[in-house]
């Protein structure tokens, strides 16, 4: 699956392809439209946007919050196998390891799902199914009985072998916690290493990869701070591969006592000035760091994708739009479910 390819591909296809899908995104005024709206009037909007196959495809399977999640869904996995599916050579192995996530959040919803005892169904409706795995391998998976077997299977499939100490304390334990952290950590390095870095376009994209590790890092390493966890406690959870926060980085930001003791060392970082206004107004926690870092991450994949229109970049670009756009369609309907205020709503969405 993520054997490197001798060939190049199809940049300018692919490119040019997803930069048309994004021209398609529902636009920021249109955010303030369904800010008015109930749940049920948010799904026909969504129809209306362009999502009118999948609101057709689930209308009749489910309602409210729930049909406008799955509908989110469905359209941001259709559309990414458009492109991953479209894609040759060299650019599709890249996209294939960088949409190696969407594979991983379905192993998870299928080993959780079986913890939990729900149905085949209930499963399969919280499918992404954005990867690299077919309709075909999710149901194959789906259909083992044990999680052991899927994981063993998923090991093939995504040419990831699980260390056996991590199967051995699932076994023990029946806690994902480790493999999960594994499987995300493998992605992240595998990615890493399979970005060619022989032109400027696919050095940029090696670069924003690193800098996407060093966010997930120090977001890790806050959350296990937040928990009490620190010191060398924290480094097995390190992805490496970052751009600036390497090993003796991480474990300086890990052994801070405080939140506040980690500012300092933030400052050094590409992208403290997305942070810093939370940080000089005693706002900064885990969730601002999240919502402020996703607009940076954003706004460095625009402004590549703008320099390097016939590359890889504008694919990433409309990836990381798309899925901003599905994110912020569940986060109005959930908090219109909620009774929250329009300004709290809006508060949390990334524009």
């Amino acid at each position: 699956m993520f054997g490197r390819s001798n060939r190049s591909g199809n940049y300018a296809y692919t490119a040019t392809k997803a930069k048309a899908m994004k021209s398609r995104l529902i636009k920021e005024d249109d955010y303030n439209k369904m800010l008015q709206l109930s749940v049920s009037e948010l799904a026909h909007f969504a129809s209306e946007a362009g999502y009118q196959k999948e609101v057709t495809e689930l209308g009749d399977k489910s309602e409210g919050v729930e049909l406008v999640e799955r509908v989110t869904y469905a359209y941001m996995a259709n559309t990414f196998k458009i492109l991953l599916n479209g894609s040759q050579g060299e650019l599709h192995t890249v996209l294939a390891a960088y949409l190696q996530k969407w594979d991983n959040w379905n192993i998870k919803v299928i080993l959780r799902g079986k913890s939990y005892g729900l149905s085949t169904d209930e499963i399969r409706n919280d499918l992404v199914p954005a990867g690299s795995l077919s309709a075909e391998d999710l149901e194959r998976l789906i259909a083992f009985e044990s999680s052991e077997e899927v994981l063993t299977a998923y090991e093939k499939l995504a040419s990831m072998p699980i260390p056996a100490e991590y199967m051995a304390d699932f076994k023990a334990t029946g806690n994902l916690g480790m493999i999960e952290d594994y499987m995300d950590k493998f992605r992240y390095e595998r990615l890493v290493k399979i970005i060619p870095t022989n032109t400027i376009p696919t050095r940029m994209f090696s670069q924003y990869v690193r800098g996407a590790i060093d966010i997930k890092n120090l977001e890790t390493i806050l959350k296990l701070k937040v928990e009490g966890v620190t010191g060398e406690a924290v480094m097995p959870y390190v992805i490496e591969g970052g751009k600036q926060i390497d090993s003796k980085f991480a474990k300086q930001l890990a052994d801070a006592a405080t939140l506040e003791d980690t500012y300092a060392d933030l400052a050094q970082l590409d992208f403290y000035d997305s942070i810093k206004e939370q940080i000089d107004n005693g706002e900064f926690n885990v969730r601002n760091l999240i919502l402020n870092t996703q607009k940076y991450e954003m706004s460095v994949a625009k402004k590549f994708a703008n320099e390097y229109p016939l590359s890889v970049l504008p694919v990433i670009d409309y990836m990381l739009c798309m899925e901003n756009e599905a994110r912020n369609i569940r986060t109005i309907a959930r908090g219109i479910e909620s009774g929250l205020s329009k300004d709290v709503i809006k508060g949390l969405l990334v524009i």
